[in-house]
């Protein structure tokens, strides 16, 4: 069993190559827009729109998720939380690229 640092380092892995994966996905007149804090924080942002949804409490066997709203909702909170005023149009590359990783490294 990996100790917590391990997992922490992991963690970090696994975000870095998500990041990466999501700068080759977007459209090239975004990728400069968007700092790698920026992305940082849409994960973030992303996992806990999904969270506080209930997404990820459905006993589906397939769950359809709008990514436009999550979009919308990252957005929103980017503002909320004063961290920059965004596009949601560009937001959705990025939480589509995200799904589209998500999707790929599914156990």
């Amino acid at each position: 069993m990996p100790s917590f640092e391990d997992e922490l380092r992991m963690d970090e892995e696994e975000n870095r190559r998500e990041i990466a994966f999501i700068r080759e996905r977007l459209p090239q007149e975004l990728k400069t827009t968007f700092s790698e804090d920026d992305l940082y924080y849409f994960l973030d942002t992303i996992v806990d729109y999904y969270y506080d949804s209930g997404i990820l409490d459905s006993t589906e066997d397939e769950v359809e998720i709008d990514l436009q709203k999550v979009a919308d909702a990252v957005t929103e909170q980017a503002r909320r939380d004063k961290v920059g005023k965004f596009d949601p149009e560009d937001v959705y590359y990025v939480v589509e690229a995200d799904m589209d990783f998500q999707e790929q490294n599914l156990d």
